[in-house]
């Protein structure tokens, strides 16, 4: 993904989760309240929910089977020449960094470009980047229900061309068993800020 398609996806995505969120700090019955960088306005399920997808053995799973411990998600592509590799990269980091510290969480990695992100190819991929990165991919219905219950947004360019672009957005997604999401990081934080953030939010359990 080009620079400009890649600041282009991020000011779609924030428009939309911003419709979601609001700024303020502190002052609610929310158990994470110190942790969040922000508050959510419509309450936690206005973002994320249940999904069905396929594993890296062909396998249909939902989000029950999949986020059955703490668990970071990540919408890209694996044919995405910078963006992707650099944020899911930088969130195994991060889980490596909680696990220094006893905490584990699973890193797990949808695909948006279902066409060319078979199972095999994703779990090649998943497994690239961390022994414990769970990849997922599914039928172009199954991605694009998940990708709305996240509030993610992607787009592909001109397929004629085999080595089309997906312009997507950026975000990463901590979700927990029985509550479900909690909290959204953009990239430009670091495996160290979001392993200190994640972490805030595991102790508060």
């Amino acid at each position: 993904m080009t620079r400009i398609y890649a600041i282009l996806a991020v000011t779609v995505a924030a428009a939309a989760l911003g419709a979601t969120w609001i700024a303020t700090r502190g002052g609610t019955d929310d158990r994470f309240a110190q942790c969040r960088s922000s508050q959510i306005a419509g309450g936690a399920d206005t973002i994320g929910g249940p999904f069905e997808l396929v594993n890296s053995r062909g396998e249909t799973v939902t989000d029950k089977d999949v986020i059955t411990e703490p668990s970071l998600l990540y919408f890209g592509y694996t044919f995405c020449p910078d963006v992707c590799p650099l944020d899911t990269s930088r969130n195994a980091d991060a889980v490596d960094i909680l696990e220094s510290r006893g905490k584990m969480v699973t890193p797990v990695f949808i695909s948006i470009d279902p066409d060319r992100d078979t199972p095999e190819v994703v779990g090649d991929f998943a497994a690239n980047l961390h022994e414990r990165m769970v990849g997922l991919t599914g039928s172009p219905e199954q991605v694009k229900a998940a990708s709305q219950a996240y509030k993610t947004y992607y787009r592909a360019q001109d397929k004629s061309d085999e080595y089309y672009l997906v312009d997507h957005s950026t975000f990463s997604y901590l979700v927990l068993p029985e509550l479900g999401f909690v909290e959204f990081f953009r990239r430009d934080e670091t495996a160290e800020q979001m392993a200190d953030k994640i972490g805030c939010f595991l102790d508060a359990m």
